[in-house]
């Protein structure tokens, strides 16, 4: 964020940004009470502004709400797991349809560029350099944006975001990098989107995200 955002950014807004990016971050672990004068320390913000911050982050299905007893950040689940999985393969794959149609050359650059700044990660990760792998993550979800970047909706991107952001929160904890295979589903829709091939995207990233889910249950670190 630039410094100029910074400054007009609200005292709640800025609390809802760092407390939702701690929780998807894993910094704010599954389980965690959520203690509001602990927060208002940790965050330097007031009780009233945490309670609408983590009444948005309830909604958004980050946090539990438990009553009486106060916030909880939301456990993980593998059956909450294969419902993001599938969320996204139906709000991923709709949106690659309506932008393959839609993109132009631009778009065509950006997927191109956000492709070769994943790879250029997963190389490195290949080569055993595990300090880029947080750039690697945040390459990751570049890519798949720029992706469904040009599906001409806002609340279809909005919406894919909001699933995307989840399902991230498990793949910060579980969901690792799987060597080469990644890499070849990530160069397949590359070229998918490149060709205008929607019906092969989908079947690419079926197999790029339900892999992903299995490799994730398997290793059992949910």
């Amino acid at each position: 964020m630039s410094a100029e955002a910074a400054a007009e950014e609200t005292v709640g807004a800025r609390a809802y940004r760092m407390l939702r990016a701690d929780i998807l971050r894993n910094v704010l672990p599954p389980g965690q009470r959520l203690k509001l004068e602990a927060l208002r320390d940790a965050y330097g913000v007031g009780v009233g502004t945490l309670r609408e911050t983590l009444g948005r982050l309830v909604a958004e299905r980050l946090v539990v709400a438990e009553g009486q007893r106060g916030f909880e950040v939301r456990r993980f689940s593998a059956a909450e797991l294969r419902d993001l999985a599938g969320l996204r393969l139906l709000l991923e794959g709709h949106a690659m349809e309506q932008g393959f149609r839609a993109g132009d050359v631009e778009w065509e650059a950006r997927v191109v560029a956000a492709h070769h700044k994943l790879a250029q990660m997963e190389e490195r990760l290949l080569a055993g350099d595990a300090a880029v792998l947080d750039a690697w993550r945040r390459f990751d979800a570049e890519f798949h944006r720029t992706l469904v970047s040009a599906c001409g909706s806002r609340t279809l991107m909005a919406t894919h975001a909001q699933v995307f952001d989840r399902y991230q929160r498990y793949q910060n904890r579980a969901l690792g990098f799987r060597g080469e295979v990644a890499m070849r589903e990530h160069r397949a829709l590359r070229d998918c989107a490149l060709r205008r091939d929607p019906a092969a995207a989908r079947a690419v990233l079926a197999t790029h995200i339900l892999g992903g889910v299995e490799h994730a249950l398997a290793a059992g670190d949910l």
